[in-house]
């Protein structure tokens, strides 16, 4: 009979659990009563939480590390169901912009991710804090591991700037509303003390 080998790396055991959680988490409701797959999912979840300028089906393509006809058959589907919206870009008139019409909306209380959110949200505010630490900037080590572009919120951009009334994004001239500013971006970049620590 063969010992376990117990002398997996850590990063290794970590990288594993993510995966499994990440599984998980989204298969749950997958083919069940809101007859979503996961892809579907993620993409109702992602133009939900991106800003508009990242509301694209590359930017989404680039977000899910898939390509731009899979990322967009996926919003096609999603379209047809009544899901998701589409208008032209308002910075390029060449591109379309999806948003999540009311029926999206709606469906997103079915997420299957709400129990991975209970699970969290019943962890201790100091777990908590460190996961929101340590996450974005995992997130943003594996982008760059893969040659990537990283995503990230607003407020933690090199390019964001804080103004009294919401803030200011330096990189495309765009003035945020107070909403915007914790929405995922396809523009963001790093500050430079928190690549330093990544």
């Amino acid at each position: 009979m063969i010992e376990p080998d117990d002398s997996t790396p850590c990063a290794l055991k970590l990288a594993e659990m993510i995966v499994h959680i990440g599984r998980a988490a989204r298969g749950e409701d997958c083919g069940g009563a809101a007859g979503m797959t996961a892809a579907q999912w993620s993409a109702l979840r992602y133009f939900a939480r991106a800003n508009r300028a990242s509301r694209t089906p590359s930017a989404f393509a680039e977000f899910q590390a898939t390509t731009r006809g899979t990322a967009s058959q996926t919003i096609k589907t999603l379209t047809a169901r009544g899901l998701l919206v589409g208008r032209r870009a308002e910075h390029d008139r060449r591109s379309m912009q999806f948003d999540l019409t009311e029926e999206g909306c709606a469906l997103m209380a079915q997420d299957p991710l709400r129990h991975l959110t209970m699970a969290i949200d019943r962890l201790a505010p100091l777990d908590q804090a460190t996961l929101s630490r340590l996450l974005p900037d995992l997130a943003v080590a594996l982008a760059r591991e893969r040659g990537a572009h990283a995503f990230g919120t607003c407020d933690k951009c090199d390019h964001y700037q804080d103004r009294d009334k919401g803030g200011y994004c330096a990189c495309v001239a765009m003035q945020l509303a107070p909403f915007e500013i914790g929405q995922l971006c396809m523009r963001y970049a790093p500050k430079p003390e928190d690549e330093a620590a990544a």
